[in-house]
């Protein structure tokens, strides 16, 4: 893989890991189109290397937040920033249990299965347009919804169902304000991201000494720049209820993938 392509694969990514529209989806589908021949641990450790850059994206933009969190937990009282990261941390169960049994068979679905990327797109559009006509969204984030929304973080390991656009879609839906749902959203994902990337390092699966150095680099940089600007833009759309747009991208997106896999298997 060439740093241009790493380029414009890492503005894919910071695009599509804030704004609801997979970012997992389209970086199988950017590499079917793009046919690079990252496979392997190097695809992992790419797809690893870009979401750290998003990650990190996250944290600049809620640096205020989460400095506040911080400072609540080192009060050692159940505070409201204490209650917080305890919904974090409940939200986060799902998807690593899920991760963790089913690694595997998850594996399996990067492999540029573009008709599973084409039907999950379309069930990303639908929670989108669904989310976008609720009503009475005024609620906070409580135990139970940390776990509802949890769930549907798991269900987003799935390439083409938006992690965002699910979270979020499954917060509004359950009566949360929609400022909250994004900034819950965003700030759920970080510490599995971090995880994840530990458990790699243990196992020994990530390795620096890559041909591929270089590409990684510009990748994450492209990641983690369009990422700052991604995320600060998609909180000001969800303040405005505007997810029927990105539904209308996500039915879109996933008829053209659907028949182009239609299309390969004739």
């Amino acid at each position: 893989m060439g740093v241009l392509e790493a380029i414009l694969i890492g503005i894919i990514q910071g695009l599509t890991e804030f704004l609801p529209v997979s970012s997992s989806g389209h970086i199988e589908l950017s590499k079917a189109i793009l046919k690079t021949t990252i496979e392997g641990e190097d695809n992992v450790m790419f797809t690893v290397v870009l979401h750290a850059a998003t990650a990190l994206s996250t944290i600049v933009v809620f640096r205020k937040e989460i400095l506040q969190i911080f400072k609540g937990l080192f009060q050692f009282t159940w505070n409201d920033e204490f209650r917080f990261s305890v919904k974090i941390i409940i939200s986060m169960f799902p998807a690593a249990i899920v991760g963790i049994v089913f690694k595997e068979e998850i594996d399996n679905f990067f492999t540029g299965e573009i008709m599973l990327v084409g039907l999950m797109l379309l069930i990303t559009g639908a929670v989108l347009f669904l989310a976008d006509k609720a009503k009475n969204t005024t609620k906070d984030v409580g135990i139970i919804e940390s776990i509802i929304i949890g769930v549907s973080q798991a269900v987003a390991i799935l390439p083409g169902i938006s992690r965002s656009g699910a979270t979020i879609g499954t917060s509004v839906l359950l009566g949360i304000d929609r400022t909250k749902a994004a900034k819950f959203s965003f700030l759920m994902v970080v510490p599995l991201i971090f995880g994840k990337m530990a458990k790699l390092v243990l196992d020994g699966k990530i390795s620096f000494q890559s041909n591929d150095i270089f590409a990684y680099i510009a990748g994450f940089l492209a990641a983690f720049v369009v990422g700052l600007l991604a995320c600060t833009w998609m909180i000001a759309l969800v303040k405005k209820s505007q997810l029927k747009y990105f539904s209308f991208y996500c039915f879109i997106v996933g008829t053209i993938a659907i028949f182009r896999a239609c299309y390969l298997l004739i």
